[in-house]
């Protein structure tokens, strides 16, 4: 286990203690260095659950841990450095809970790296990076988390919005995103006997630092408005939704896929695939 230095800002968690739906809970959060996962640590935290926080950069996420260990949440955080295209890390990540905090009751897979390629122009070297990071990984650590997930457990995975509808230029990212509901439902199936449920979470789009960079000059503000609740979501509202798929409060709910995307999947057409036929 990596050492959680000492100091940090004890107020940029910015969550208090909620209804401490997962209080005395250990959870892994996969990819949550930044971003939604790291959203997903500090919601977790505030609800009471012990999380450790997952990635490649040991720099951040070392911070996201110290900012909430030294919160006032009721749950605590440390980080276990895990690069998810590696089978081996990935054991690794699980086995170092167990040791640190004895059990695993909540997995989030949350991981994922995509690229702007189509089917016609997508190389190998893509879709291993994809599939590996994205697909590979999330079964991997279901299949090492659940020897030790007593009754009751749960597993989240994170999908997308693009399961269900999806722009040119994401593949194969939009076929792994499909491909992680179908995941979840043979989860679900085989999973329901032992009470370990699994269900996906589908965000659409989320301001995150990815999302920034791809909505520069003024589209920011163009994607908003596609939306029926007006606004591009925040990590929190995918928090929200994961710490009530991860709570007792779902006990009754696994191989769903919930999507978050402030109803921008109900938007029949825009000019997004307009715009793709005529670059052809």
């Amino acid at each position: 286990m990596v050492n959680l230095p000492d100091g940090g800002d004890n107020g940029s968690v910015g969550l208090p203690s909620r209804d401490g739906r997962l209080s005395g809970r250990v959870a892994i959060v996969t990819g949550s260095t930044r971003g939604i996962g790291a959203g997903i640590c500090r919601r977790f935290a505030a609800e009471g659950a012990n999380v450790v926080v997952s990635g490649r950069s040991e720099a951040a996420g070392e911070a996201v841990a110290r900012e909430i260990h030294n919160a006032p949440t009721a749950g605590d955080a440390a980080f276990i450095e895990c690069d998810m295209r590696e089978p081996e890390a990935i054991e690794s990540l699980v086995e170092r809970t167990i040791s640190e905090y004895g059990g695993v009751d909540v997995l989030v897979n949350n991981a994922g790296v995509q690229t702007e390629t189509g089917v016609e122009d997508a190389t190998l070297d893509d879709w291993s990076f994809v599939l590996e990071t994205n697909f590979r990984a999330y079964w991997l650590a279901a299949k090492h988390a659940i020897g030790y997930m007593p009754a009751g457990g749960s597993i989240v995975n994170i999908s997308s919005n693009h399961a269900f509808v999806t722009m040119p230029e994401h593949f194969p990212y939009n076929a792994v995103k499909a491909g992680i509901d179908g995941m979840t439902r043979a989860m679900a199936l085989e999973l329901g006997p032992l009470d370990i449920r699994a269900n996906t979470v589908n965000p659409g789009w989320i301001e995150v630092e990815r999302t920034r960079e791809e909505l520069e000059d003024g589209r920011y503000e163009a994607v908003e408005e596609l939306h029926p609740l007006g606004r591009i979501g925040q990590p929190g509202d995918v928090a929200g939704v994961a710490t009530f798929l991860a709570s007792d409060d779902a006990a009754f709910v696994t191989g769903e896929s919930l999507l978050v995307d402030g109803g921008r999947s109900v938007v029949m057409d825009d000019d997004a695939f307009r715009s793709y036929k005529r670059t052809l």
